[in-house]
Protein backbone atom coordinates (compact mmCIF):
# COMPACT_ATOMS: atom_id res chain seq x y z
CA UNK A 1 0.00 0.00 0.00
CA UNK A 2 0.98 3.78 -0.47
CA UNK A 3 3.27 4.93 2.24
CA UNK A 4 1.23 7.80 4.16
CA UNK A 5 2.64 10.04 7.20
CA UNK A 6 1.49 8.77 10.20
CA UNK A 7 -0.48 11.40 11.07
CA UNK A 8 -3.26 10.38 8.14
CA UNK A 9 -6.77 9.61 9.62
CA UNK A 10 -7.34 5.66 8.98
CA UNK A 11 -10.35 6.49 6.75
CA UNK A 12 -8.18 8.66 4.45
CA UNK A 13 -5.43 6.06 4.08
CA UNK A 14 -8.48 3.90 2.60
CA UNK A 15 -9.72 6.34 0.37
CA UNK A 16 -6.03 6.84 -0.40
CA UNK A 17 -5.96 3.39 -1.91
CA UNK A 18 -9.70 2.52 -3.53
CA UNK A 19 -11.03 5.74 -4.00
CA UNK A 20 -11.40 7.17 -7.56
CA UNK A 21 -14.26 6.91 -10.20
CA UNK A 22 -13.65 3.01 -10.96
CA UNK A 23 -11.80 1.34 -8.20
CA UNK A 24 -14.50 -0.24 -6.47
CA UNK A 25 -16.80 -0.81 -9.28
CA UNK A 26 -13.77 -3.14 -10.24
CA UNK A 27 -13.65 -4.73 -6.43
CA UNK A 28 -17.43 -5.29 -6.78
CA UNK A 29 -17.24 -7.29 -10.10
CA UNK A 30 -14.59 -9.03 -9.02
CA UNK A 31 -15.93 -10.21 -5.35
CA UNK A 32 -17.88 -13.14 -7.53
CA UNK A 33 -15.08 -14.95 -9.28
CA UNK A 34 -12.35 -13.90 -12.04
CA UNK A 35 -12.50 -11.99 -15.13
CA UNK A 36 -10.96 -11.10 -17.87
CA UNK A 37 -9.64 -7.55 -19.08
CA UNK A 38 -12.36 -7.56 -21.77
CA UNK A 39 -14.68 -8.97 -19.54
CA UNK A 40 -14.44 -6.09 -16.73
CA UNK A 41 -14.35 -3.55 -19.61
CA UNK A 42 -18.26 -4.78 -21.16
CA UNK A 43 -19.19 -4.22 -17.34
CA UNK A 44 -17.49 -1.15 -16.98
CA UNK A 45 -18.72 0.96 -19.87
CA UNK A 46 -17.58 3.38 -20.52
CA UNK A 47 -13.89 3.05 -18.90
CA UNK A 48 -11.70 3.20 -21.42
CA UNK A 49 -9.07 0.38 -21.83
CA UNK A 50 -6.37 2.85 -20.80
CA UNK A 51 -8.11 4.18 -17.42
CA UNK A 52 -9.47 0.64 -16.67
CA UNK A 53 -5.33 -0.61 -16.83
CA UNK A 54 -4.21 2.20 -15.01
CA UNK A 55 -6.94 1.36 -12.26
CA UNK A 56 -5.64 -2.60 -12.01
CA UNK A 57 -2.11 -1.31 -11.91
CA UNK A 58 -2.81 0.34 -8.55
CA UNK A 59 -4.61 -2.12 -7.47
CA UNK A 60 -2.24 -4.60 -7.95
CA UNK A 61 0.62 -2.06 -6.61
CA UNK A 62 -1.24 -1.94 -4.04
CA UNK A 63 -2.14 -6.04 -3.77
CA UNK A 64 -5.74 -5.86 -3.63
CA UNK A 65 -5.73 -7.64 -6.76
CA UNK A 66 -4.01 -10.15 -8.78
CA UNK A 67 -2.88 -10.40 -12.35
CA UNK A 68 -2.39 -14.08 -13.63
CA UNK A 69 -1.19 -14.07 -17.65
CA UNK A 70 -1.51 -17.35 -19.56
CA UNK A 71 0.96 -17.74 -21.98
CA UNK A 72 -1.08 -18.63 -25.18
CA UNK A 73 -1.61 -16.32 -27.95
CA UNK A 74 -3.34 -14.08 -27.77
CA UNK A 75 -2.39 -13.64 -24.27
CA UNK A 76 -5.19 -14.43 -21.27
CA UNK A 77 -4.93 -12.01 -18.75
CA UNK A 78 -7.26 -12.32 -15.55
CA UNK A 79 -7.66 -10.54 -12.56
CA UNK A 80 -8.90 -11.92 -9.55
CA UNK A 81 -8.82 -10.11 -5.68
CA UNK A 82 -5.87 -11.13 -3.09
CA UNK A 83 -6.92 -12.11 0.22
CA UNK A 84 -6.24 -8.14 1.37
CA UNK A 85 -8.78 -7.50 -1.30
CA UNK A 86 -11.42 -9.65 0.09
CA UNK A 87 -11.11 -8.25 3.02
CA UNK A 88 -12.91 -5.20 1.01
CA UNK A 89 -16.36 -7.56 0.49
CA UNK A 90 -18.26 -6.82 3.62
CA UNK A 91 -17.27 -2.87 2.83
CA UNK A 92 -18.47 -3.02 -0.37
CA UNK A 93 -21.59 -5.02 -0.06
CA UNK A 94 -22.23 -2.36 3.12
CA UNK A 95 -21.64 0.60 0.17
CA UNK A 96 -24.50 -1.69 -1.97
CA UNK A 97 -27.00 -1.55 0.34
CA UNK A 98 -26.14 2.14 1.40
CA UNK A 99 -26.46 3.17 -2.27
CA UNK A 100 -30.02 1.19 -2.70
CA UNK A 101 -31.68 2.98 0.32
Amino acid sequence: MKRLATSCCPAQRALLVIGGKWKVPILYHLQPRTRRFSELRRLLEPVTPRMLAQQLRELERDGLVRRKVHAQVPPKVEYSLTPAGKTLRPIIQAMCRWGDR
